[in-house]
């Protein structure tokens, strides 16, 4: 065989070694890549994002800390917001427990820096802000809650497409014997402070990292 000739055949084998080598590197990496879905399959999974995000109206409410909330707070971050109260025996709980969940889950990724979780009380009658502040730090100190006058939680409640009404319980003479019922749904505020859309309940902390992860990755 010529000098030429074995040359030429360890030119062949190593453009052919480099070849394997890149494929597999590009197999790898869409496998260690997170999975984004598409927009049918986050409809499917109870993510619903508006194609024109919706511009938000000045808020007047009071934060955990009795501190003025007018929603500047929510620029720079994308914000998780449930609206409920702490007298809330299933629901309210629950999703709050997800969040904490949630932000765990979040800790190994650049998320974690400008992602942020809120509740909104639907009571504003009992839910005062020390009480807001002990309840939501339970879950996770920081979290964020605001409360305020029921005209301006309602308007922001209807920003958001949330239904909500006072509920009375008993013979209805005992005017602190009540509850308020709730839609469950978790809006999604960006960085700009606009509604950018919504998930549904029933909530699980895999389904829902898996569809803000999704639609944080089509938005970076």
């Amino acid at each position: 065989m010529t000098e030429a000739r074995q040359r030429n055949i360890k030119i062949t084998v190593l453009s052919l070694t480099v070849f394997m080598v890149l494929v597999l590197g590009l197999f790898v990496n869409k496998i260690l890549q997170p999975r984004v879905l598409s927009d049918k399959e986050m409809v499917n999974s109870g993510a619903i994002m508006f194609q024109t995000p919706r511009e938000i109206s000045p808020l007047q409410l009071t934060d955990k800390t009795g501190a003025p909330f007018n929603g500047k707070q929510l620029l720079g971050q994308w914000t998780l917001v449930f609206f409920g109260f702490t007298h809330c025996p299933d629901i309210c709980p629950a999703t709050l427990a997800i969040f904490n969940e949630l932000s765990v889950e979040l800790a190994d990724s650049h998320f974690v820096d400008d992602t942020q979780f809120m509740l909104v009380s639907l009571d504003p009658e009992r839910d005062t802000p020390e009480k807001l502040n002990t309840y939501v730090n339970y879950f996770n100190p920081n979290f964020l809650a605001v409360t305020g006058e029921f005209i301006n939680i309602h308007r922001f409640a209807t920003q958001l497409n949330v239904a909500f009404q006072k509920v009375m319980l008993g013979d209805g003479s005992d005017a602190d014997n009540y509850t308020v019922d709730h839609s469950g749904n978790v809006a999604l505020i960006n960085p700009r402070g606009y509604y950018h859309g919504f998930f549904k309940p029933p909530f699980d902390t895999a389904k829902l990292a898996l569809t803000y992860r999704s639609e944080r990755m089509k938005n970076d």
